[in-house]
């Protein structure tokens, strides 16, 4: 498809650039809760002024009526369900209380009681919705229509439900993508704000991910679709923490068993603070108003509502940045933790192989004399023979870093490999032009061969590559080649990996020197010779006289191995003109991550990884890592866990491969990297990092905390309460309207209190790492 397609209309798109996706917000009288609240209240209002104006009974008693069976039908209906059920509600204590009022002459008290139970059972349902909103609201970004493209070039509108995996869609300058998918072509800023909490655009270009619901910037994109709409990010933020919101904290199951013992003995106790006062001679309207102000002030309502809206809220807001959490019982959890084990590979690393050198080698395929093996020098002492290009100068040397790189992407380009990738990458990312490539080979475990303008390219391990038919002792001349004179040296002190105690003969390899051969980016139309133009019938260079750079070659490869990265040799006609050095990079947020997980748990994290202990030990050091326990396979990990756990510690596990499965269903809490994770690792953590943002692991568990102090806070708030309203019951005389108050005031503060965890500062305060 020509990319001309991506300039289509214009015009159109500035009416979307502003649209923001509308709010999802549930009205109040949507909910059924508070339309019965609301025709409660207006007939209460109706009734009261009738009342106290002194007018006839039947002229407010009706109203009055009314407003019992429109506040009080519902909860009672659902008390009585529960009661065949052998379960006490709460709720419908609440409406024997008012008919007990009604029963003794307080009509208008009981009334009082209806209205503001049900105008609290309307706010607690209200508050439901707004939390399910704040999550849902995530499918209104994707839009409804997306223009798909057809094979003819066409264009059709679609709904977004109905796009398919491999459907090309264009996105419009201001449109928000419609499916999850990647790049074909275009380039743009897309702003991820909704999805991962990126403050700033993100820059997409061909091959880059992309995500529905999210706002592409001023440039235009041809997107392939990956996921269907069911199994976007979006969606699948939604389906967890609806499914978590369906779950029950270990608090709040503990609260609703000693609920139902709680509720028997106040029914108890209100019998009894009804009978004793009568049998020491007190009126029977005292007594029973005295009890039915007990029964309604003791009522357990806020001390049920304590626990869940906090959790509930926390496992919104974590969703909305990207931490799945599966369960209020996890989220309850992840507050306890009191030790973390970070995987390596995929967790603290980006999982996805990098070019982190790029090191020519100095004189590549010259002999003793500085001339290409094969030349010689005339009888003026001109240059003359194999290996030179026009300017009579060796083909060959003086390859840059750019050069060197070309050149292996050019012969790895056509390869699938991971390794060969990084390499085609790291040469995009220049900005380097990549020659075609001919006579491709792959070698599993070995490496390329290629033919590239005229010469045998070969990259590989070096190991494989520098045989021992070609350097006698190459095992020995890896560990202790002296990079300059390519001979075996005794072994220095200074580690190659700190620049301040690397050997000066080892660093001078790095240095690039100067061109003395044009490399393969030349401009169009010019012969690519960046190894000169020797013909390719020339015999091959007598591996002999390429000892010296031979030992070099192996000297770097050591040098980048002992430093933790994997060697690659670049060999062009057999012999090495340069070594890449290939890592996983290292997230930018993963030592950030490291001191925050320090500073919750008061220790810092272990690194439990299979990789080889030498690249382990270089990585940890990097993040602040001390305790590092490498080389281990799935079972040591568990074994590592179960250790720690064993000596009391609540231990966090974080990892995104099949291996790290284990030790996630060992931990006390297990969260994985949702975007590299393997499908075993997801389904086994407790959490998911659903953009693989490392520095979500602090924010959650800080936010887990926080949930946890409002939990307290809500249950001290309704203790204090109930307390103080029982105690003026029984010492004094509480009026009833005042303790209804009382008893509906702290259910609604406790309530808000819990829902403050809904608000984006509260993320940012975790993040933060303020309380």
């Amino acid at each position: 498809m020509p990319s001309s397609t991506l300039l289509a209309r214009p015009a159109e798109a500035p009416a979307a650039a502003a649209a923001a996706a509308p709010r999802r917000r549930t009205r109040v009288l949507a909910l059924p809760e508070a339309r019965w609240a609301a025709a409660a209240l207006v007939l209460f209002l109706l009734a009261l002024p009738l009342q106290l104006a002194g007018a006839p009974a039947w002229s407010w008693g009706p109203l009055y009526a009314l407003a019992y069976a429109a506040g009080g039908w519902e909860p009672g209906w659902a008390g009585l369900q529960a009661l065949r059920e052998k379960t006490l509600d709460v709720d419908l204590l609440m409406i024997v209380a008012a008919l007990g009022a009604a029963a003794v002459g307080q009509v208008m008290d009981g009334a009082l009681l209806i209205v503001i139970f049900a105008t609290s059972g309307a706010l607690e349902a209200l508050a439901t919705a707004r939390t399910a909103d704040s999550v849902r609201g995530l499918l209104d970004l994707a839009p409804a229509v997306a223009t798909r493209l057809l094979d003819d070039g066409t264009e059709e509108g679609v709904p977004t439900g109905e796009l398919a995996v491999g459907d090309v869609v264009l996105v419009r300058p201001g449109e928000r993508i419609g499916a999850d998918g990647r790049v074909l072509d275009g380039v743009s800023e897309v702003d991820q704000a909704s999805i991962t909490g990126e403050p700033l655009p993100v820059a997409k270009r061909t091959g880059d991910e992309v995500f529905a619901g999210t706002l592409n910037g001023t440039g235009a994109l041809r997107v392939k679709v990956e996921r269907d709409a069911s199994d976007s990010v979006i969606a699948r933020i939604v389906q967890l923490v609806e499914e978590a919101s369906e779950t029950k904290a270990p608090t709040q199951l503990f609260i609703e068993k000693v609920e139902q013992r709680y509720s028997l003995g106040m029914v108890a106790a209100t019998l009894a603070v009804f009978a004793v006062p009568l049998l020491v001679g007190a009126a029977f309207t005292d007594s029973l108003l005295r009890a039915m102000t007990f029964m309604i002030v003791a009522s357990p309502c806020a001390v049920v509502l304590a626990t869940m809206p906090p959790l509930l809220s926390a496992i919104a807001n974590a969703g909305r940045h990207g931490v799945l959490v599966k369960s209020a019982v996890v989220m309850e959890r992840l507050g306890q933790v009191d030790a973390v084990a970070l995987d390596k590979t995929g967790t603290l690393t980006e999982g996805t192989p990098r070019v982190t050198d790029v090191r020519p080698l100095a004189g590549a395929g010259l002999d003793e004399d500085g001339l290409p093996a094969g030349a010689g020098l005339d009888e003026g002492g001109v240059p003359v023979g194999a290996g030179l290009d026009e300017n009579r100068l060796p083909a060959g040397t003086g390859l840059d870093e750019d050069g060197l790189l070309a050149l292996a992407a050019a012969a790895e380009h056509p390869s699938e490999h991971p390794l060969a990738r990084a390499v085609v990458d790291a040469a995009r990312a220049r900005g380097l032009a990549l020659a075609p490539a001919a006579d491709f080979a792959s070698t599993p475990g070995v490496g390329v061969t290629a033919t590239v303008a005229g010469r045998t390219v070969a990259v590989g391990a070096p190991a494989h590559l520098l045989g021992t038919d070609r350097l006698p002792d190459t095992a020995r001349l890896l560990d202790t080649a002296d990079p300059a004179t390519g001979w075996a040296t005794p072994p220095t002190t200074g580690s190659a990996a700190d620049p301040a105690t690397e050997p000066t003969t080892a660093r001078a390899i790095a240095a690039p020197a100067p061109a003395l051969a044009p490399d393969l980016t030349s401009t169009p139309g010019t012969p690519a010779r960046p190894l000169g133009t020797a013909d390719p019938t020339t015999p091959p260079t007598d591996t002999r006289t390429a000892a010296p750079v031979t030992a070099q070659a192996a000297a770097v490869a050591a040098e980048l191995e002992r430093s933790g990265r994997t060697a690659v040799l670049v060999e062009v006609d057999g012999v090495p003109v340069g070594v890449l050095g290939i890592a996983d990079r290292l997230r930018p947020d993963a030592a950030a991550t490291v001191t925050a997980l320090t500073a919750l748990t008061g220790t810092a994290p272990v690194l439990l990884t299979g990789d080889n202990p030498r690249a382990a030990a270089r990585l940890a050091a990097e993040v602040g890592i001390t305790d590092v326990r490498a080389g281990l396979l799935p079972q040591d990990k568990v074994v590592a866990v179960r250790e720690q756990e064993g000596a009391g510690r609540k231990v966090l596990v974080v990892g995104d491969g099949v291996n790290d499965a284990p030790a996630l269903a060992a931990a006390h809490t297990g969260v994985a990297m949702g975007r590299a994770g393997s499908d075993l690792a997801l389904e086994t953590a407790d959490a998911v990092i659903v953009r693989d943002e490392l520095a979500t692991v602090p924010a959650v568990v800080a936010l887990s905390r926080r949930a946890r102090s409002l939990v307290v806070q809500n249950l001290v708030i309704a203790s204090v309460f109930i307390t103080a309203l029982v105690v003026w019951d029984l010492v004094a005389t509480l009026p009833l309207p005042l303790g209804v108050l009382g008893h509906e005031g702290s259910t609604v503060v406790v309530g808000l209190n819990g829902l403050r965890l809904l608000r984006d500062a509260a993320w940012k305060r975790a993040a933060e790492g303020r309380r």
